[in-house]
């Protein structure tokens, strides 16, 4: 049977990459960034996972205005690079596991949730601005991606996303095979790319918010978007991604490692979380 290692949070700011490319990691403004890393970069390294479950946003890379799934399952053997306008970056494609991501969309149906199925998904920052940090070996685990759909209206619910998290986490527990499954969920945190609150950044809720996701995930799965905007800015409201990995891990987690830095055009947190639980109930 497959199970749950433990999760990651992490913003995915295109910059991270940048900055990572260009090799500036001592410089005073990112080296907060990138040391940040280094402890999870450790423990991942340690738990050994077979596999990576990523929960993400695309950026229209993948899917545009005129058809932008709620969420979309990646189920190829490998998920290309996109192109986001500047050139692909030094950084190969990643692997899929078909056999995996096809279990996971059967019992995703089966429990009532309907992934648009792409058996062929480029993947943008939304992975790959921060997957490389967490060493060469992250880079060539295969990925199984679920893109949610953050940017056009009506978005998906901060409960709904929750209740997809579970559900992958069922999806998980009943694949047939031993495998050890890191989930990743990205965005965030608090930014506004636009309009009189462009720069907007909100230290002390993207702080409170992973206070709350770690201890209390049920009260940011009751808040509407609004909230979510209001606090973290127009663009923030990719923060809800987060919650399908933490309902992923279960009832009770254990805090790994937690990395905050700001001001930047966007607030850039790190949560590491191992599960402690063994089965998962019916999230409400």
């Amino acid at each position: 049977m497959a199970r749950i290692v433990g999760g990651i949070g992490s913003s995915h700011a295109p910059s991270i990459g940048a900055a990572w490319d260009k090799g500036p990691q001592r410089e005073d403004r990112w080296a907060p960034v990138f040391d940040g890393y280094l402890p999870a970069k450790h423990w991942v390294e340690a738990q050994q996972p077979d596999l990576l479950v990523i929960f993400y946003n695309d950026h229209m890379n993948r899917f545009f205005f005129d058809a932008y799934p709620t969420i979309a399952l990646g189920v190829g053997e490998v998920h290309k690079q996109a192109d986001e306008g500047w050139g692909k970056r030094a950084l190969p494609d990643l692997r899929g596991d078909p056999d995996f991501a096809w279990h996971l969309a059967r019992s995703l149906v089966e429990q009532e949730f309907d992934p648009t199925i792409c058996q062929e998904m480029a993947v943008d920052h939304g992975i790959l601005s921060v997957l490389p940090l967490f060493g060469d070996a992250a880079m060539t685990l295969p990925v199984v991606p679920i893109a949610i759909n953050v940017i056009q209206h009506p978005l998906p619910t901060a409960r709904r996303l929750f209740r997809l998290g579970a559900a992958v986490r069922r999806a998980i527990e009943s694949y047939p095979q031993d495998k050890r499954v890191l989930v990743m969920g990205t965005g965030g945190l608090s930014h506004q790319l636009h309009g009189e609150r462009y720069g907007f950044v909100n230290p002390d809720w993207d702080n409170r918010f992973m206070d709350l996701l770690e201890q209390e995930p049920e009260t940011l799965a009751a808040l509407p978007h609004q909230d979510w905007m209001e606090r973290g800015g127009t663009e923030g409201v990719e923060m809800i991604i987060w919650l399908a990995m933490r309902a992923a891990l279960g009832a009770q987690v254990r805090r790994v490692h937690r990395n905050y830095v700001a001001p930047m055009t966007t607030g850039l947190g790190l949560l590491a979380l191992e599960s402690l639980s063994h089965a998962v109930g019916e999230v409400r």
